[in-house]
């Protein structure tokens, strides 16, 4: 009896030790909440620190949730691309349940057959290469109009050294403008009760944008609230103010707003007046975050680096010259700097650190571990753009390593993924890079640059917010002297 006592107990051990070793390596976790008290504010810091100690790789629980943290190329490429199909879904949390109308925006709908068609109308009418070429006349106006109140500034000011101004205030409100006017047909600071209301949500978002963290595995969230009455501001503001309207007009393709072009695909799709307020929603979300944060941090940067600033100044300068008009889209053909330095910002700073989660529909092995079914996904793009293995002194600003490259931002290739990649990409890549050009082409051509009070560039506070859209915790104050 002994003995056979003995091979039970042996082949036991057996069992358990090899199902513990064929997991993911897993920092020591607490009772209810996890893994969470090992997390600070910035997330992607922590997961960095974190993913030092027990690799690549490895297994979390926020809260009873088992979360799974990829922090290398290599293991992001066998997530998004190997295994792509099984790791395609998202999490059903409260937060995209609230904010994203029952899952039905193209970001957090579940894989299937409803998303594979929402992706399609954004990517072949909403974002398509031919839509947002539609709307560069958008673009060259509400630059032009950036430009003109910068000009307005230094000429009411009496004296150029101290005529500092808040830079981030204009670059969000170009941003907003642009994006509204695309998505509804009219700008953001409009002075009608559109742009007071659209003034007031973008509020609203931005303060529950910079609260999203950890804390949305955890069932008490005190800041769900701060969500409801969302649905019907948007309501009043996407649909139903222009319904009326929409039935008897008749309007032009290049005239066409994204809200019209749903309207009008409602009756052929499966998109209904939900889907159209949560795909608009997440133009104006993902598009202004996205622009604004990416123009705040490619200006902070060039200020901390007046050598890169000047080099950019002499491409651009060097190719429209002394032009008093505006650069227009057309000119930034060859604007090779220009481009390898919007990619190098979004190396060091991408506007969604942590790509949206993700989700496993049956079990997996990665990298030699079993991942079980229903385990979430993070993949730390934040981390993976600093990896010194993919990048020589990955802390520096260098927008040369980008300089005849063929890295692109469309996800293929693995060290470099600010939009993620694949099945689930960002698909509007091209819009945004739009916005980015433009504007930065003609701030760069139209003014030389400095920090007020004589302050250098390396002085620059640099210091990043918290939540899913990471931005400068300060405004950046900035003296611009018209070239």
């Amino acid at each position: 009896y002994l003995a056979l006592l003995a091979i039970f107990l042996i082949l036991i051990y057996k069992r358990f030790s090899t199902s513990a070793n064929s997991s993911p390596p897993s920092p020591p976790k607490l009772p209810i909440i996890g893994n969470l008290h090992q997390l600070g504010q910035h997330l992607q810091r922590s997961l960095q620190t974190l993913a030092q100690r027990h690799g690549p790789l490895m297994l979390l629980h926020f809260g009873s949730v088992p979360v799974l943290v990829v922090s290398s190329d290599e293991t992001a490429r066998e997530i998004m691309k190997t295994h792509d199909i099984t790791f395609a879904n998202r999490p059903k949390n409260t937060f995209f349940k609230k904010f994203c109308y029952n899952f039905k925006d193209e970001g957090s709908a579940p894989y299937g057959e409803y998303w594979r068609q929402l992706k399609s109308i954004c990517v072949l009418n909403l974002l398509s290469n031919t839509r947002v070429r539609s709307f560069r006349a958008v673009r060259e106006e509400e630059t032009k109009s950036m430009i003109d109140d910068i000009t307005k500034h230094y000429s009411s000011s009496p004296s150029s050294i101290s005529s500092a101004f808040n830079l981030s205030e204009m670059l969000e409100t170009l941003t907003n403008d642009v994006i509204c006017r695309v998505a509804l047909g009219r700008k953001y600071r409009d002075g009608g009760e559109c742009g007071r209301t659209f003034k007031k949500l973008a509020g609203e978002l931005t303060l529950v944008m910079s609260r999203i963290h950890i804390g949305d595995y955890i069932p008490w969230l005190a800041w769900i609230a701060r969500l409801n009455g969302l649905d019907a501001k948007l309501d009043e503001i996407v649909v139903q103010e222009h319904m009326d309207e929409f039935r008897g007009l008749t309007k032009n393709e290049d005239q066409k707003d994204l809200k019209d072009i749903l309207l009008c695909l409602q009756a052929d799709s499966p998109i209904d007046r939900v889907s159209i307020k949560a795909v608009i929603l997440d133009v104006f979300v993902g598009g202004t975050n996205t622009s604004f944060t990416l123009l705040e941090w490619t200006m902070s940067e060039l200020l901390r680096h007046p050598r890169i600033m000047e080099k950019l100044q002499n491409e651009v300068r060097g190719i429209v010259g002394k032009k008093t008009d505006i650069i227009r889209e057309d000119d930034l053909v060859g604007m090779q700097y220009l481009k390898a330095l919007i990619k190098e910002t979004l190396r060091l700073h991408p506007s969604i650190p942590l790509l949206l989660p993700r989700l496993s529909t049956q079990d997996a092995q990665i990298n030699g571990y079993d991942i079980k079914a229903n385990t979430q996904v993070i993949v730390n793009a934040w981390q993976i753009g600093r990896d010194p293995k993919s990048y020589n002194k990955p802390e520096e600003f260098e927008p040369e390593r980008f300089l005849d490259s063929a890295i692109d931002y469309k996800g293929n290739y693995f060290h470099y993924i600010p939009f993620g990649a694949v099945r689930r990409g960002c698909p509007g890549i091209q819009f945004a890079m739009a916005v980015q050009e433009i504007a930065l082409a003609n701030l760069v051509h139209k003014f030389d640059w400095a920090l007020p009070d004589a302050t250098r560039g390396e002085d620059l506070d640099m210091t990043e917010s918290t939540g899913v859209s990471i931005r400068r915790v300060y405004p950046l104050k900035v003296v611009a002297i018209p070239y």
